[in-house]
């Protein structure tokens, strides 16, 4: 792998282009500080301001001081922030029975709002599920309904903080915090935008008509709160809104606070004592990894270990979301071999195609392969799907060919695996990074092109998109079909390619549209930065508006490791080496 400094000159820009550039960043970024500032100053104004009117008023007249325009002038300034100001207003005014002004509660009050609009939402869809020939669609709405209502409970859990004995408990908003409320609420719209794309691989959507809008519309509310005004209450220290010091604060031997002494310990072995071991041959407590699954314990706190021996194991298996801190790790990822040929020609939904899936939190991963053999005539066929938060992959294969890699949701880290496929083999709505693995594009069917990545950010708020840094794209065997880095899948797809190998395999052009002809829109961010080898010429590349030629080491940095996963505040405990910064 090459080192930042023999990089050989592909996509550098002049320098004068660079300083005009970054002297035009600075200055939106001025102008976005000061907007910012501006907004908190109306919240915190109206608030205050209206009470010492009313208080005032309070001395020469016996009425007692109303709250009820001050709480309307702040919610009002909250809405203001969202993508749909109206519903924001009217869904959270309908709840605030205490005419609160707090920014922090009109938060929680939303998340409340957006909960029961799911709730609502997923009883109908219950209710006609068996009713229709779209059941299948159905049920997975269900499962990913479902999990938005799970994680919408980590979000008010976690704004829960005990205060000293007998005091009422207080709200504390770290920036680590915050953090998990965007991610989790990120993945609330990611979950409800795949039970929309599974009724339309029916046909289906006329089911659901316009009944999720509201859920849709209340989780981007939500999701704005967070990110344009407790976000900011947080970083500049608001009286009321205290954030905790110590950001990314460890326990002993460099782990996070919450990885226990016992749990450390156990990560820092090669090679950990397993609590279940599967061998086909007998020798192990278990004969097939469904059986080790089986004996998960429901949210366990302590790291639960399966050991897979040597061997193919033809078998689908998913780690609901029930089912916390599980590693799984093999004899090599050419050795350990889970197989499935699930995929959607003979009937099943492509969610519903993995030969594995994850989705409980702290998942772990490392020495084995994960294969859907159905091949590229069989279209969407997922080997391995992850919904799990601080999920981790090491030394892993993940082999297929049309949509091989499902990152649906949630922080994820990859780290030195082989990714292999033909169309979006690398695709879904996670914050995801891909570190020294290697990407191979494969032999298509006739007439059809590749693209390594489809990514699918739906709103602006949400804190996901693909980061490839350090890779190399290299073809698997013979390839003959046009190679594409990616293509757009949703209006706010994001993907930035950063210091990898590509090799010339892929095409002068580099991206594709989703649709043919149709330029994707300019609120997409797609980006390469410092990559080597005879596919990293940027002269030849799309001229769309949300392709951003210069990306400069600023901006490339916020797709590193520490910034895009907060990765240095979690990854230490998993023992698999990173490198957190460019």
């Amino acid at each position: 792998m090459d080192t930042i400094k023999s990089f050989k000159g592909y996509g550098k820009v002049d320098p004068a282009e660079e300083a005009a550039f970054r002297k035009k960043t600075r200055k939106r970024l001025i102008i976005l500080l000061v907007s910012v500032l501006v907004l908190v100053v109306i919240i915190v104004g109206a608030a205050a301001g209206t009470i010492l009117h009313n208080n005032n008023n309070s001395k020469s007249s016996s009425k007692p001081p109303s709250s009820a325009t001050s709480s309307a002038a702040a919610l009002k300034a909250v809405c203001k922030v969202t993508q749909y100001p109206d519903s924001c207003y009217s869904s959270i005014s309908a709840l605030n029975l205490k005419n609160t002004t707090d920014p922090e509660e009109l938060f929680r009050i939303s998340l409340r709002v957006v909960m029961d609009s799911i709730q609502s939402l997923s009883s109908t869809l219950a209710a006609k599920k068996n009713t229709t020939t779209a059941k299948k669609a159905l049920e997975v709405c269900q499962i990913v309904l479902d999990d938005a209502l799970d994680r919408l409970n980590d979000t008010l859990s976690s704004m829960e903080a005990s205060g000293e004995a007998g005091q009422k408990k207080n709200k504390i908003l770290s920036l680590t915090k915050l953090d998990d409320l965007k991610t989790w609420l990120s993945t609330t719209i990611t979950d409800q935008e795949t039970c929309v794309d599974a009724l339309g691989e029916l046909n289906a959507t006329a089911l659901i008509g316009d009944s999720m809008n509201k859920p849709a519309q209340h989780a981007s509310n939500s999701l704005s709160i967070v990110a344009k005004i407790l976000g900011v209450l947080a970083k500049f220290d608001v009286p009321g809104n205290r954030r905790l010091l110590g950001i990314g604060h460890t326990a002993g031997h460099g782990f996070p606070e919450w990885v226990s002494s016992g749990d450390r310990r156990l990560l820092q072995e090669a090679n950990p004592t397993p609590d279940v071991t599967v061998a086909k041959d007998g020798t192990g407590d278990c004969t097939t990894i469904g059986e080790a699954v089986g004996k998960i314990p429901k949210k366990g706190i302590n790291r639960f270990v399966i050991y897979v021996k040597a061997g193919e194991y033809m078998e689908n298996n998913i780690l609901d979301k029930s089912m916390w801190n599980v590693m799984i790790y093999g004899d090599g990822k050419d050795k350990t071999i889970v197989s499935g040929n699930l995929n959607i020609i003979d009937g099943t939904l492509t969610f519903s195609t993995a030969t594995f899936a994850a989705v409980g939190k702290g998942f772990m991963a490392k020495d084995m392969a994960f294969k859907n053999t159905a091949g590229a005539e069989k279209h969407q066929a997922v080997a391995f799907r992850s919904g799990s938060d601080f999920s981790v992959f090491y030394r892993c294969n993940f082999d297929a060919f049309q949509d091989t890699l499902y990152a649906h949701s949630n922080r994820q880290f990859y780290r030195e695996c082989d990714i292999t496929g033909t169309i979006d083999f690398m695709f879904g709505n996670a914050a995801v990074v891909f570190q020294n693995c290697n990407i191979q594009p494969r032999q298509p069917l006739a007439n059809q092109f590749v693209t390594i990545t489809a990514q699918g950010r739906k709103d602006p708020n949400q804190n996901t998109g693909i980061s490839i840094q350090k890779c190399t794209i290299s073809a698997l065997g013979e390839v003959n079909a046009p190679v594409y880095l990616g293509r757009p899948w949703k209006d706010f797809s994001t993907t930035v390619i950063m210091q990898s190998n590509i090799e010339a395999i892929v095409k002068p052009l580099g991206w594709i549209e989703w649709v043919s002809g149709v330029e994707p829109p300019s609120t997409i961010l797609y980006a390469e930065y410092e990559n080597t080898g005879p596919g990293a010429a940027l002269e030849g590349r799309v001229k769309w508006a949300g392709y951003r030629v210069p990306f400069t080491a600023e901006q490339a940095s916020k797709f590193s490791v520490e910034s895009f996963i907060q990765g240095s505040t979690w990854l230490p405990a998993t023992n698999v080496v990173f490198d957190s910064t460019l």
